[in-house]
């Protein structure tokens, strides 16, 4: 991690924090309503988000990458909440049904690592939702919110990086349409703001992608041909321009 994206309890405590998760867990129930029987993890700031799934059966882990800081996660017995590093994930091949990222991608040096890391552990019908600010939305302009840090990115630039990692799109989505106000009176009509938002997703604060695993990337398309040619020593005596 680039350590770009920083203070994130103290946001998620604050009023813009507990509204934005609000109105992007509203986003997250709809896209993914049930999860049970999965193995679900988020990787990034994941301690607002995982909860939506806490009281379904399966295993619920909570990944921050090292540059995060460490996070603070409670779940059922046998889920989890580590430190790691977003490049070597301490998980088996095809361990994971369901992989959110957020507060991942914007603050990653190395995304083409981390997300081929996603595609390792992500069994062969898994997901990925991916979330990152809008580079259009108004959350990116403004540094006291951590959609405000990091590097935001366009609804094309994030699924052009997503399929070059052997991902396939599914769909598109986008929340957070309130404007990034400070003050908790201001963010009193946020839903009222989601839902105008609808409109012009373009500028809501962020992009949410959907992908799945594209297993015929994966494989080798069959290579060309290649003739081959033997080379032999010639022993002495025997003419060459035979």
């Amino acid at each position: 991690m680039s350590g770009e994206v920083h203070g994130l309890p103290e946001f998620y405590a604050g009023p813009p924090g507990r509204v934005a998760a609000r109105m992007l867990r509203r986003r997250l129930r709809e896209l993914w309503p049930d999860c049970s029987g999965l193995d679900v993890a988020v990787l990034g700031w994941g301690a607002p988000y995982l909860g939506l799934w806490r009281n379904q059966p399966g295993k619920r882990l909570a990944l921050a990458p090292a540059g995060l800081g460490p996070m603070a996660w409670t779940g059922r017995r046998g889920n989890a909440a580590a430190t790691v590093q977003e490049t070597h994930l301490p998980l088996p091949d095809r361990s994971l049904d369901r992989l959110l990222l957020v507060h991942a991608l914007e603050a990653s040096e190395q995304t083409r690592a981390l997300l081929r890391e996603c595609w390792r552990v992500l069994r062969d019908d898994g997901r990925l939702l991916a979330v990152a600010p809008n580079r259009l939305g108004w959350w990116s302009f403004f540094d006291h919110t951590p959609f405000g840090q990091g590097r935001p990115y366009s609804p094309g630039q994030l699924k052009g990086l997503l399929e070059a990692q052997l991902f396939h799109v599914r769909r598109r989505d986008s929340a957070l349409c309130v404007p990034p106000f400070p003050w908790h009176f201001a963010l009193k009509g946020a839903a009222a703001w989601e839902v105008a938002g609808r409109a012009v997703p373009r500028f809501a604060g962020l992009v949410l992608l959907e992908a799945e695993k594209d297993l015929f990337a994966a494989l080798p398309a069959g290579a060309v041909a290649v003739r081959r040619r033997a080379v032999m020593p010639v022993p002495s005596g025997v003419r060459r321009d035979l």
